[in-house]
Formats: C-alpha cells, sequence, structure tokens
C-alpha cells in the first residue's frame, strides 16, 4: 500500500478526541518547521504531508502556518472537515497561496441515518462543493462499521458514525455515505480533471475532463419541482430532467 499523504493532527483544535491533542497553528508550524518536514526530507519519504485537519470556520489556522516561510516549504497543502463554517471559505485558502493543494478528509453521517436529508447536504457541500472549492479529495468518515457502530476508541470516539457499509457478519448493508460517494467514484476516475461549469440557482454541480477523454457531470435539483435544464459542451448539447431532491450524473464523450 502507498501512502500519498499524511496530516499532521487530526482536528488539532478540538479537545474531546481520543487519541489525539490540541495543537496550535504556532505549534503545528514548529513542529513541521524543526521536525517533521526534516525528517521526511531526509528519509526522502514520497508523502505529502498536509495542514490543520479541521473545520471551515478557521481558516486563519492553516492561513498562519503557511505565513511562515520556513514551515511552508513542507506543507504540500491543508485538509479540512466541514461540522463548523462554509465550504466557500476553503477558496479563500486557495486564493491566498494557489500553489498549496487543498483536501476535504472527512465528514460523517451519524447513525441511523437520514437518506433524503443526507444525500442532500453531502451532496452540496462535499461531493460538489469540495471539489467546486478547489480541494483534490472528498472523503465520507466512515469506509465501514458493524451494528454496533464500532469499533472506536473509548474517549472522544464516534459511538454514532455510520459507515459507507455496515458489516454483520457476512452481511453487508449499503449506507447513505455509499451511494453519495459512487455517484462520483464510479465515473469520476484516478486522472480526471475538474472543469468550469455555470453554477444556476438550484442546480448545484460539477463537472470534469476523465482520462478516457469523455467527460462528467454530477449535479443535484435542489428545488421543490421538477428541472429540466440543457448541457452544452464544445457544440454539443443534451437535455436532462432531475425530480426534486434527485442528483444524476451525466457522462458523455
Amino acid at each position: 500500500m502507498r501512502v500519498d499523504a499524511l496530516t499532521i493532527q487530526n482536528e488539532p483544535l478540538n479537545p474531546k478526541n481520543n487519541p489525539s491533542m490540541v495543537m496550535t497553528a504556532a505549534e503545528q508550524a514548529a513542529f513541521l518547521r524543526d521536525h517533521l518536514g526534516p525528517a521526511f526530507a531526509a528519509a526522502r519519504l514520497p508523502v505529502k504531508l498536509l495542514l490543520y485537519d479541521h473545520n471551515a470556520d478557521r481558516i486563519d489556522y492553516p492561513l498562519e502556518v503557511l505565513a511562515n516561510p520556513a514551515a511552508r516549504r513542507y506543507a504540500a497543502g491543508s485538509a479540512f472537515h466541514l461540522y463548523d463554517g462554509p465550504i466557500s471559505d476553503l477558496s479563500k485558502v486557495h486564493d491566498a497561496h494557489p500553489d498549496k493543494d487543498l483536501y476535504f478528509t472527512e465528514q460523517w453521517i451519524g447513525g441511523p441515518g437520514d437518506f433524503a436529508g443526507e444525500l442532500s447536504w453531502h451532496m452540496d457541500n462535499v461531493i460538489i462543493g469540495a471539489p467546486r472549492n478547489w480541494c483534490r479529495t472528498a472523503l465520507e468518515w466512515n469506509l465501514a462499521a458493524d451494528p454496533l457502530y464500532g469499533p472506536h476508541t473509548d474517549k472522544g470516539g464516534c459511538d454514532r458514525c455510520l459507515g459507507a457499509v455496515t458489516l454483520a457478519g457476512d452481511a453487508v448493508t449499503r449506507n447513505p455515505a455509499y451511494y453519495i460517494v459512487a455517484h462520483a467514484s464510479k465515473f469520476v476516475r484516478p486522472g480526471s480533471v475538474r472543469v468550469a461549469s455555470d453554477n444556476p440557482e438550484g442546480l448545484p454541480n460539477v463537472a470534469y475532463r476523465t482520462p478516457d477523454g469523455g467527460y462528467a457531470l454530477l449535479a443535484r435539483n435542489a428545488g421543490a419541482e421538477p428541472r429540466s435544464f440543457t448541457v452544452r459542451q464544445g457544440g454539443r448539447s443534451f437535455a436532462a430532467r432531475l425530480n426534486p431532491g434527485a442528483v444524476g450524473t451525466f457522462v458523455w464523450r
């Protein structure tokens, strides 16, 4: 297994995680500058080091670390969750440091889950919202759990985190996160590149050029009525329609 990237500390401003600890931006900058960064460089490890890994309401944290030139040189980018703050604020970090990547690394679904509500919110904010605000990844938390939401740590561990799948012996139950991610992962394959797309009111969407030379468009009808629309690209067009709250993935070449 190849490790592509790691974050320095999960949720460094959360005092209730276990195992975890509070780490200020100044402390993270010093740790990266004086210890972690030089150690990875000396070992020639081809692993990206990501800052922060917490909510979008405190973009001042990664911005403070990136303002330290000696620490900045070791950082590949910053990671975010969305338990607080707007996803649009991530673009402010990109605008300040366009040479540093952004990653969306966690968003939970609490058991037992509400399929319609989770699908709407997570599509708008994570699967569509994160890439539209420069994120290279969009991850749901977590991959799998048993029917009691385990295993998890005893203090600060998530005792209601609903996995993308629930495993009970040989039985597998697919949960909301499975379908949320599948809308993208089945068609937006590794090597895809996001391309510009209009963002009409009530029709959140994100578009990609795929490695096979095709295109993929993810869209959701956020309105209360059926929505018809036309997709135009490169002199070609096709008509589409989504029912209220429905999500569609459209592919063409």
